[in-house]
């Protein structure tokens, strides 16, 4: 009869033969799941039902505040947004199918924690132009009484990059570092409205479609968002940029190139 050494040793074998489910995360796959939730227009958002608490399933209009946090804008009627209140605790589902299985397409789901944006703060402003700034037909709603802002902040992750491609992923992977919050880098996203011209070029030049009318909807520190009426693009810099002015010079440079 074989020995405990024995046994041990067989059950190593049988292990390191096992199929690794999970790659090691490494920067393609961490720019990835950024770029899948950055730049999704909307996603699935699961919340705790607060009466039955079973899980609850809806769709939400999503923004980016400057730190590459989510944020939703909900109504205080709606019954995901009850569920929020009761438990901040909810999951976040980025990824849009393509042709053939939609299994093989890239998507995302984070496990967040949810808080609401107090209105009448420095915080709210910033939310609530960013948001209004991707989503402006959400103007017409969005300083009704009972609609908040929730920032839904990451906490873990898993990405499937398509079949054979799964990866664990940390809050932290999700979250812009010292993402500066200052006058200096909402000055920014507002001169970015008004370059059109640069947002066609740079947006030709990531190959998307021509004879779309692309436009800056965001910025921060680690790229920028480009939109034409339904369709969004997330552009990720390759380092984060150490400044506003960085990133205009990146713009300039990137949209002048023939």
């Amino acid at each position: 009869m074989a020995d405990e050494q024995e046994i041990d040793e067989l059950a190593d074998e049988r292990q390191t033969d096992k199929p690794q489910v999970l790659r090691d995360t490494d920067d393609d796959a961490r720019r990835l799941a950024r770029t899948l939730v950055r730049g999704a227009r909307y996603m699935a958002l699961a919340v705790l039902d607060p009466e039955t608490g079973f899980p609850s399933a809806s769709r939400a209009l999503t923004g980016t505040d400057v730190d590459g946090v989510p944020v939703i804008l909900v109504s205080g009627l709606s019954g995901h947004t009850k569920g929020l209140v009761a438990d901040p605790r909810c999951s976040l589902l980025a990824g849009e199918p393509g042709k053939g299985d939609p299994l093989a397409h890239p998507r995302i789901t984070v496990q967040c924690l949810a808080e609401g944006v107090v209105r009448d703060t420095p915080e709210h402003a910033r939310v609530r132009q960013r948001f209004l700034d991707r989503h402006p037909k959400a103007a017409l709603y969005a300083d009704f009484g009972d609609f908040r802002f929730f920032r839904i902040t990451p906490q873990a992750a898993s990405l499937n990059g398509g079949f054979g491609r799964a990866y664990m992923l940390t809050g932290s992977d999700l979250v812009i570092p010292e993402p500066g919050m200052t006058a200096e880098w909402l000055d920014l996203q507002e001169k970015l409205k008004n370059m059109s011209e640069q947002a066609q070029k740079i947006a030709a030049r990531l190959g998307t479609e021509n004879g779309k009318n692309w436009r800056f909807g965001g910025v921060d520190r680690a790229g920028i968002d480009l939109i034409a009426g339904d369709f969004q693009l997330r552009h990720e810099f390759d380092l984060l940029a150490e400044s506003p002015q960085a990133v205009l010079d990146y713009v300039f440079e990137i949209a002048n190139i023939r």
